[in-house]
């Protein structure tokens, strides 16, 4: 892997895209947002470096890329540096060059605008159509993110022919891909693609029903126990943090914010200044679903948080309410970083063999310390934002006191 890697750097000093380099950045930099692989984003980059090359040899100006100039590219007896074999170029290679191609016309640098190929141009605007109507859901970013990426890594295996589509096909296709993909990652697989079918129903483009088609992951609901630490290790783990580092206090706040109040790790990451009401002590948190809720600011997390503000933060005009220490100073990417300052500190806690490193595992410790002190599932349900009574039920499995009081007595030799 490393070899291969090298090998990809060295063909890159060959590959030198020129004058078309600070828009490749931007463009590779959004196909990474996008959820897009390294490697697909370095076929990408390669198939774009070479344009710049071949335009520079042609003495072709941006402004004057037009589908013309990409027909010829397309065609052309290859010469050109880097590692490729032969003299022709596929059309899935050109296509990667006419898609940046057309980046450009929408970004303003070029006006001809370009015609990819029937294949892609459809697959593009179904799949931007699907995006557009979760965000009329109201499906958080990250959500979405997610359903896109699952959605581009399925399309290559069931094809663009949303017409085509049978029950056979997906149920062959999602058995195709189980055996090379984690548990975790083919549930998610599933539940795009279920969204998905029903989208297209919707749009009229697929058969209907077709969404019961796609296999379900084995997995009994509510089965297992909660992960959880006790509070004495809980507050090991707060204690941890350097109260006296601007890492310290940053990730005291944010430790507080999850064991205290039981948030997720993307409604910390998430979080802006102007969600803390002083006045009033109370926080406002944007959860699943885009839903707003206020939580209050108990004491000890509003004094974790001032103190962050006002010695611990760096001089940045970033809204966010959490920022990276190291300049550039920037916010969190994702909620991953959050459980990066959880596994951290359970590490510096010295908790032994704790049952995840996850962010979670405090929000579960809190639902099921409340529990434990006697809080009615009604209130764990309301701090947890729960939609549903029966998900905080899960946590009633570690109430060991009132299960006995509950429990029936062993028929002893009771008929078969």
């Amino acid at each position: 892997m490393k070899n291969r890697l090298k090998t990809q750097e060295s063909n890159r000093c060959f590959l030198s895209a020129g004058h078309l380099q600070p828009y490749l950045d931007s463009f590779t930099g959004e196909l990474s947002n996008k959820g897009y692989k390294v490697l697909t984003i370095n076929s990408y980059y390669n198939s774009v470096a070479h344009l710049a090359i071949w335009l520079k040899k042609k003495h072709v100006a941006i402004e004057n890329i037009d589908n013309t100039v990409l027909d010829k590219f397309e065609k052309h007896k290859c010469h050109c540096p880097g590692g490729r074999k032969g003299c022709s170029i596929s059309s899935k290679y050109a296509d990667r060059a006419r898609r940046f191609v057309e980046y450009l016309f929408h970004q303003g640098i070029i006006s001809s605008e370009i015609n990819l190929s029937d294949t892609e141009k459809k697959e593009l605007h179904i799949v931007e159509k699907f995006k557009t109507s979760l965000q009329n859901r109201g499906l958080s970013d990250r959500t979405i993110a997610t359903y896109e990426y699952s959605i581009c890594k399925l399309l290559p295996i069931l094809g663009n022919d949303t017409r085509n589509y049978s029950a056979k096909k997906i149920r062959q296709t999602i058995c195709d891909i189980a055996k090379k993909s984690s548990c975790c990652e083919l549930k998610k697989l599933t539940t795009a693609l279920r969204v998905y079918l029903r989208f297209l129903t919707v749009e009229n483009l697929c058969h209907p029903d077709l969404d019961a088609a796609v296999p379900t992951v084995a997995e009994w609901k509510l089965s297992s126990l909660p992960k959880y630490i006790t509070e004495e290790e809980v507050n090991k783990v707060i204690a941890s943090c350097n109260i006296h580092s601007p890492q310290g206090m940053r990730d005291r706040a944010i430790i507080l914010l999850l064991s205290c109040l039981g948030l997720r790790a993307g409604d910390v990451s998430n979080m802006k200044i102007d969600d803390i009401n002083w006045s009033e002590s109370t926080i406002r948190v944007c959860g699943k679903g885009r839903r707003e809720s206020r939580l209050p600011l108990l004491q000890e997390v509003g004094d974790a948080l001032l103190t962050y503000l006002e010695k611990g933060r760096p001089p940045a005009t970033i809204d966010k309410l959490f920022l990276c220490l190291n300049a550039p100073y920037r916010a969190f990417l994702n909620s991953s970083s959050i459980s990066s300052v959880v596994r951290l500190a359970l590490t510096r806690a010295d908790i032994q063999h704790p049952p995840f490193r996850g962010a979670n595992l405090l929000r579960h410790s809190a639902a099921t310390n409340m529990l434990r002190k006697g809080a009615t599932l009604e209130t764990i349900s309301a701090m947890l934002r729960h939609r549903s009574l029966d998900m905080t039920g899960y946590y009633a499995k570690v109430d060991v006191p009132r299960l006995i009081q509950i429990a029936q007595p062993w028929p002893e030799g009771a008929p078969c």
